[in-house]
Parts: C-alpha cells; structure tokens; sequence
C-alpha cells in the first residue's frame, strides 16, 4: 500500500528531527521513485534546512554589511 503525497511529506519533515524506522524509509524512498513533486519537496527541505543552520552558525556569505 502507497502511501499518500500529504504522508510522505509528513514524514519528510519528521525525518529532519529524528531517524525514521527502516519501514518508514523504504516506503518513503518507494513513493518518492515515483513522485518527482515529493522528491523536489525533500530536496527543498534540505536545502532549507542547510541554509538555516548555516545562517544560525554566522556562515552567512553576505559580506556588503
């Protein structure tokens, strides 16, 4: 049984606070092989996580300050 678009992004957004199970994983890889709308919405999460942490940690790259 797939799971849903509106589940994989839920646990998408999990997935950044805490380690999914390796069922959560291989459903949420097999929904994603075939949904390339989930798979841009991890790949934005990520990044939006990245740029955050950078931020929070003074690695902002402006130097016009």
């Amino acid at each position: 049984n797939m799971m849903s678009c509106r589940e994989v992004t839920e646990l998408a957004s999990q997935s950044l606070d805490r380690d999914l199970t390796l069922r959560e994983r291989v459903a949420l890889g097999i929904h994603e092989a075939m949904c390339s709308g989930c798979r841009s919405f991890e790949k934005q999460l990520k990044m939006l996580r990245e740029i955050c942490r950078a931020y929070a940690s003074g690695e902002d790259e402006r130097t016009d300050r």
